[in-house]
């Protein structure tokens, strides 16, 4: 695998740990972030591994879509993609219920875990 391709696996499997330990620490903003985060550096590091470049887009969906992901994971990315900006800008934030945090970061968990079968892991 490729120094950078492994680079963005690792810091999606870090980011995923950040946002566990924020979930469990009531910082539920925080948690949709890195969640967010998580599912973006993943998909990314399939997309540096299919096309030898960074393509520098924050949509899950368009990601997920130009590396060719089944339907489900493109469905999960529209869950997870409204977080970036909810997360870092305060005319676009909200507050987020438990429930829809933790949905949001098992849905990263399962695009890092499909990324990951993808680069053969």
């Amino acid at each position: 695998m490729k120094k950078e391709v492994k680079n963005w696996l690792e810091q999606a499997e870090h980011d995923i740990e950040v946002a566990e330990y924020n979930l469990k620490g009531n910082m539920l903003d925080a948690a949709a972030f890195y969640s967010q985060q998580a599912a973006e550096k993943a998909l990314k590091s399939l997309y540096i591994s299919k096309f030898n470049e960074l393509w520098k887009v924050h949509d899950l969906v368009r990601i997920a879509k130009r590396i060719q992901a089944p339907t489900k994971i493109v469905e999960l990315c529209a869950k997870i993609t409204p977080a970036y900006s909810t997360t870092r800008y305060p005319d676009v934030g909200k507050e987020y219920a438990r429930g829809d945090v933790e949905e949001i970061l098992t849905s990263a968990k399962e695009v890092l875990e499909w990324v990951k079968k993808n680069l053969n892991l």
